[in-house]
């Protein structure tokens, strides 16, 4: 019958005169085995919770306090939002995505399990999802355990030689290896690698406010081909942010610039960066939704953007500048951040273009 899809008691068990088979598409009122619409009756109480069966299979699927209705237009729901993210899975199939992740999303399970969950099903449905990773508050955890305090310049952990020895066990070590273990729960398959494998990112010394940062590298050059062999494969890289100068000695690189050079080199759709704020806020307090990088600019300039936000936004117009399609800076905290900024029409973040 058109308009309708016919549900009864059991697959394939005959309908009798006045039971309810589905519902008019125009109205959503009820359709009776002769096609004449019904009168909707109350909602039914959750004791009454008519039972809807799938492939032959005996399987429960109800909504308490609506029945069979509301259980369907649980469905219709759900058909919808895949609708919606039919033009971005065909616009990004195949293309690059990097997410630098940090913040929440690294320390809270159930916020570690979406974010693993979201990537593997990038990866599924077609995208080339990188991850780069952060863990400043992991590294100053354990040298605090040691008894060694972290010493800071303009956001820039001083990092001497025994410093280092510290980021590296805890960045290529405890936490990579964290991550590559979350994307194989959750079916995925991760390979884990640091900036100094295969020459991947290449540093020199950096230096800041006229002082020198020990052993921290600004990035000269990326070897995207190390990324792109693991990428066109069934694995997901991991990377953590640390390089190596032309001599092979290793430095501290920080993770959003990672990110930025890195989705730069790899020609990336996208560049997202997981934070623990909604996004950029305007003068009000209210968050942007979108900004252009000319925008950008002029909030950093005229102090609207400030603070910590500064090198988040200036990372996302370098790697915009560098080629990246679209970058976005978004809440980790919140559940399926990645998907519902990708795939959705409003996003759950800001969205900054060319």
């Amino acid at each position: 019958m058109p308009g309708t899809r016919p549900w009864s008691a059991a697959v394939g068990a005959p309908a009798a005169p006045g039971v309810i088979l589905g519902y008019c598409t125009g109205t959503g009122e009820p359709l009776d085995v002769s096609g004449s619409r019904r009168a909707r009756p109350a909602p039914a109480g959750p004791s009454e919770n008519a039972a809807i069966f799938q492939s032959g299979m005996s399987r429960r699927l109800t909504l308490p306090g609506f029945g069979v209705w509301g259980a369907m237009k649980e469905l219709v729901d759900k058909a919808e939002v895949l609708i919606e993210a039919l033009p971005y899975m065909r616009r990004f199939y195949g293309r690059i995505v990097v997410i630098k992740y940090g913040g929440a999303a690294m320390i809270d399970e159930e916020l570690r399990a979406s974010f693993a969950v979201d990537v593997v099903l990038l990866k599924h449905i077609g995208l080339r999802p990188v991850i780069v990773h952060g863990g400043g508050p992991q590294i100053g955890e354990t040298l605090a355990r040691l008894g060694k305090t972290s010493e800071f310049v303009e956001g820039f952990r001083v990092t001497d030689d025994e410093t280092m020895e510290v980021v590296e066990m805890v960045l290529g070590g405890r936490i990579n290896s964290e991550i590559v273990e979350l994307v194989h729960q959750s079916g995925g398959k991760g390979v884990g690698l640091t900036g100094s494998d295969g020459g991947l990112i290449r540093v020199r010394r950096k230096t800041r406010a006229g002082q020198d940062l020990g052993r921290v590298g600004e990035i000269v050059d990326i070897a995207p081909h190390v990324i792109t062999a693991v990428a066109d494969s069934d694995f997901i890289p991991v990377v953590a942010p640390i390089g190596a100068d032309d001599n092979g000695l290793t430095y501290n690189v920080n993770a959003d610039e990672a990110a930025g050079a890195l989705a730069a080199a790899l020609g990336a759709a996208k560049l997202i960066l997981l934070t623990d704020v909604p996004g950029v806020n305007d003068s009000q307090g209210q968050l942007m939704g979108q900004l252009s990088v000319e925008e950008a600019r002029k909030h950093v300039a005229e102090g609207t953007i400030q603070g910590g936000m500064i090198p988040k936004v200036e990372c996302c117009i370098d790697a915009l500048s560098g080629g990246v399609a679209r970058a976005h800076i978004i809440d980790g905290r919140i559940l399926h951040a990645v998907l519902l900024e990708v795939f959705t029409d409003g996003g759950v973040g800001t969205l900054l273009v060319p």
